[in-house]
């Protein structure tokens, strides 16, 4: 579960990397660590997270800090009043919360232990998860997560993450299980969202990309690395998808994360299990 919220394979990987590693060290390592788990989500090139914006009557917010000899722990977990309302789905998260409570505060005390007495930066962590309605239909109630951790070292790490609740079945669901496969999204939306992305590396990097390109970071980027949401216009039907590529999966750190989003097209509708095609509709 606890991957399918936010991401976590790459995210984890990236905030043990960057925990107390110079640049230097940060830039031989990454590489590998990227090549073994990028996945739906990861670093972003930001090197501070923004302030943390002011709750929402009815949301849920939940903080906890611990200062100690010049260190310091912070850890912050919001979500919005519409999962609130939902008894079943908020267990979900503050199951989710607490494991990252429990990790961070284990991790900071390996930290204090083990990290140099005079290193402020080895010896701070931070954790800030905050979700997010995507859309909020009739059945379905579509989140995304942002995640900020810092660990010490050069920068901290951003990730993204979604779950989609149904409110019929009393069950969340990641938003790829809608389609028939992975590889069937893929065809849907691959060659798409493949010269989408193209056209902001460009942009980005003031150079063509390969028109065939094999090679990292140049290739087409598979669906499966990728975070997917399912947003709507409308309210009543998913009618946009939305696609994620955290740093280092669609290209170098410096270039950040790249977001698409694309209609619902006749291909897309195809693509979707044949139980949820009432859900969606193509994009007016």
């Amino acid at each position: 579960m606890r991957n399918g919220l936010i991401g976590g394979a790459a995210l984890a990987a990236l905030t043990a990397l960057a925990a107390c590693s110079s640049p230097e060290e940060m830039g031989e390592d990454v590489g590998v660590a990227i090549a073994e788990t990028a996945s739906i989500a990861s670093a972003s090139a930001q090197a501070v997270p923004d302030a943390p914006k002011p709750v929402a009557e009815g949301a849920f917010r939940f903080e906890d800090t611990e200062e100690e000899g010049g260190a310091q722990r912070r850890f912050l977990y919001t979500w919005p009043k519409q999962v609130a309302a939902i008894p079943a789905l908020a267990e979900v998260l503050e199951e989710e919360r607490t494991a990252q409570l429990t990790e961070q505060q284990e991790l900071w005390a390996d930290m204090g232990a083990s990290c140099p007495p005079d290193s402020a930066s080895c010896r701070t962590a931070t954790y800030e998860a905050e979700w997010s309605v995507v859309a909020d239909t009739d059945r379905f109630l579509s989140l995304s997560s942002s995640i900020y951790t810092y660990t010490g070292g050069a920068h901290g790490n951003f990730g993204r993450g979604s779950i989609i609740w149904d409110r019929e079945a009393g069950r969340s669901i990641d938003p790829v299980q809608f389609f028939t496969s992975p590889a069937a999204l893929d065809d849907a939306i691959g060659d798409r969202a493949c010269a989408m992305l193209n056209k902001e590396r460009e942009e980005r990097r003031g150079e063509p990309v390969p028109v065939v390109a094999t090679d990292w970071p140049n290739q087409c980027v598979d669906i499966a690395e990728a975070v997917i949401f399912l947003g709507s216009s409308s309210g009543a039907k998913f009618d946009r998808i939305g696609v994620y590529y955290g740093p280092y999966v669609a290209g170098p750190y410096a270039e950040g994360d790249y977001e698409l989003t694309l209609p619902v097209s006749a291909a897309i509708l195809e693509a979707v299990e044949p139980a949820y095609r009432d859900a969606f509709a193509p994009a007016k």
